[in-house]
């Protein structure tokens, strides 16, 4: 299967690791960014201008506005956009191909470890998942109202769990712990929350963790009283919104 990945930026590059099991072209306007890629995956070709796409999936990760401005050879096999916020509908309207899929990776792509969201052309399900699985899990979703729901929750979420690490690695600093050693905890904390929340509801988790009067339900209690739930909610609302406007 040939993959053509429109964008090297963040997220495209992110995705070339995991993808590099594919005949895979990378395209983007900067020539630096191709020279980079080239230099850490020699086997990846590079391109200022996208080749034909006749018969062949094409991997959009390009910023949304910059949609409008890509023309292309040829009706692609299919097109996997993981632009934020544009409906399939609007990727009809700009690029041919047979079948449309939308995904949603996060950053953590970068270590084939995204959780991506995906929704669709029923018809292109079982290759979809498979390309996107090589970056990670994949979750496929019955709408786009999902997936722009998914969105907040999956790729736009690891930004605010960074502000918690940072926050608690802080707090940890402002107690006399060292920061290189408080940080030294957090990829093991997430890592192991992440183990247990695979097998335990949220909810069950924390009662694991709080005994009565004990430390933890004493942290919890400061942080119920400073809406932290509440701010995540909103957050999640706010991130759907301009999904949304976008």
């Amino acid at each position: 299967m040939e993959i053509v990945l429109i964008g090297a930026g963040n997220m495209g590059s992110a995705m070339v690791a995991g993808l590099s099991q594919y005949n895979l072209v990378v395209v983007d306007k900067n020539e630096e960014k191709l020279k980079v890629l080239k230099k850490k995956y020699p086997h990846i070709t590079t391109a200022l201008e996208a080749p034909n796409v006749e018969g062949k999936v094409i991997l959009l990760a390009v910023k949304p506005q910059v949609l409008k401005q890509i023309k292309l050879g040829g009706k692609a096999k299919a097109l996997v956009s993981i632009l934020a916020g544009v409906s399939l509908a609007r990727l009809k309207e700009q690029i041919e191909a047979e079948f449309y899929i939308r995904a949603m990776p996060n950053v953590a792509a970068m270590y084939q470890k995204s959780i991506t969201s995906a929704v669709g052309d029923s018809a292109f399900k079982k290759e979809a998942i498979e390309i996107l699985s090589s970056i990670g899990k994949v979750v496929w979703l019955e709408s786009e109202k999902e997936l722009d729901i998914a969105t907040a929750l999956a790729a736009s979420s690891p930004a605010w769990l960074a502000i918690v690490a940072e926050a608690l690695v802080d707090g940890a600093v402002n107690l006399g712990l060292r920061r290189d050693k408080a940080l030294e905890y957090m990829p093991m904390l997430f890592e192991g929350v992440g183990a247990v929340l695979d097998k335990k509801h949220p909810a069950l988790f924390k009662d694991i963790v709080t005994s009565p009067g004990g430390t933890t339900i004493a942290g919890v209690a400061s942080l119920e009283k400073d809406g932290i739930r509440s701010a995540f909610i909103e957050a999640m609302k706010e991130c759907y919104t301009r999904a949304k406007e976008l």
